[in-house]
């Protein structure tokens, strides 16, 4: 076998720890399968005693770990500290600018410094890897950037986030609302203290833009990710959907279309109505699902679990062995120069079925103004649900939900501008599109 390759560990989380226990178990079938072994010369975390569960008296500690960058020991550098910016990301400048490999799972350092960082890794000739960052343990960036290839990617959309997917389908099972299973979520250690990246959709929107830049060769555009998340949704919008034939599911979809001599790229991460027996649909707790279709291999289905130590410690490992194989992708798939600029596409053109739930003042007239505003827009309405209240003189609000027909989404929009300002609106409207 060849020399090991020697590994620097960054961050002793749960992931962290949970790539060392792997190593430690697997390490003589990982040594067959990558050609040589792979050693963990040293280890930084900011608390050197706490209790991981792990036994760290074999590695190097290093109180400062850009320090990892400086090593002449060091082949490969792993990142699992987080955070766009700050340690970690001035880490990764230090190490590819050093001609160290990376390999990261930190989906929001690539998704806003991952052009600059993969400029790096090509200008010092070091490979950067972060398959474990987008979807866990499912290797969909290599089933992308490898497996599909030879393809024309058409569109990519999925199940990017377990936290959110747990509570939407926990909600459809119990019939509660979102307060109360977020709780259980966190009591369970699903969610964070802080839920906001997970559940308003940032989370899953680092994840898009990456899977978008490699499966249609543009530039990574975060910033022009429309972004909605689902705190907004209620038990009630949860019983409309299945009485439809739907489920809702927190989806990132993109898909890229060439106009004239420019690249229109379309992302969006938001809750959708799914068929009951679209694939998706079936995707329950905290599993994530990515689906991908190619203009010759048809539509690819990744599903399995989105986080936790053990699937994501095997996508960090399964990076070193590619590494240690010498295998050799540019991080995007094709080199940096060759990525394309987008425009991001105009949302309002794209034609689908909403489903717009209302909030309103239990009075006369209020259904009248909300299907006038839906004419004068343009709107087709196909069928339409009020959920009262009993007529014992309770003035609280009422919801009133309504499914259009197909149609382009700026009638939709133009309709809530009509009704915006309404004294009949109690709260703000919410917009489901229908997922074919």
């Amino acid at each position: 076998m060849a020399d090991n390759l020697r590994i620097a560990l960054a961050g002793l989380g749960t992931v962290g720890a949970g790539v060392l226990r792997l190593l430690a178990e697997n390490g003589d079938l990982i040594a067959a399968r990558a050609g040589r072994a792979i050693e963990v010369v040293a280890v930084s975390a900011r608390d050197r005693g706490k209790d991981r569960g792990v036994d760290l008296s074999p590695y190097a500690w290093e109180d400062d770990m850009t320090a990892f960058a400086a090593r002449d020991d060091v082949d490969v550098v792993v990142e699992l500290v987080g955070g766009s910016d700050g340690p970690a990301l001035a880490l990764a400048r230090k190490a590819l600018g050093g001609g160290k490999g990376l390999v990261t799972a930190n989906k929001a350092m690539v998704a806003h410094h991952g052009l600059e960082l993969a400029q790096l890794a090509e200008g010092n000739d070091a490979p950067l890897r972060y398959e474990a960052a987008v979807a866990g343990g499912i290797p969909v960036i290599k089933g992308l950037a490898e497996g599909a290839a030879a393809n024309r990617i058409e569109r990519i959309y999925g199940i990017l986030n377990g936290t959110s997917n747990y509570i939407l389908s926990e909600m459809e099972t119990t019939g509660r609302d979102f307060g109360d299973v977020l709780k259980d979520a966190q009591a369970l250690g699903y969610a964070e203290a802080d839920p906001t990246f997970d559940i308003e959709g940032v989370d899953a929107a680092h994840k898009l833009s990456i899977l978008a830049s490699i499966a249609y060769g543009t530039q990574l555009d975060f910033a022009a990710v429309d972004t909605n998340g689902i705190s907004k949704i209620r038990a009630a919008d949860i019983a409309q959907a299945r009485a439809l034939g739907y489920v809702i599911r927190l989806i990132g979809l993109s898909d890229c279309k060439q106009e004239g001599g420019e690249r229109h790229l379309f992302q969006r991460v938001a809750p959708y109505l799914v068929p009951v027996r679209h694939p998706l649909a079936a995707v329950d707790g905290p599993t994530n699902a990515v689906v991908a279709e190619g203009n010759h291999v048809g539509r690819l289905l990744f599903q399995g679990a989105g986080a936790g130590d053990g699937p994501t410690a095997s996508a960090v490992v399964a990076d070193l062995v590619d590494i240690a194989r010498g295998t050799r992708m540019a991080p995007f798939s094709q080199p940096v120069e060759t990525l394309v600029a987008s425009t991001p596409a105009d949302p309002g053109n794209r034609r689908n079925r909403a489903y717009v739930r209302f909030t309103v003042a239990d009075r006369p007239g209020v259904l009248a103004e909300i299907t006038a505003a839906m004419r004068d827009a343009g709107v087709s309405i196909e069928s339409m649900i009020q959920h009262g209240h009993p007529d014992d003189g309770n003035e609280e609000p009422v919801l009133v939900a309504l499914v259009t027909h197909e149609g382009p989404e700026s009638g939709v929009t133009r309709a809530l501008e009509l009704l915006e300002g309404s004294p009949a609106l109690v709260e703000e409207p919410l917009v489901m599109r229908l997922i074919g």
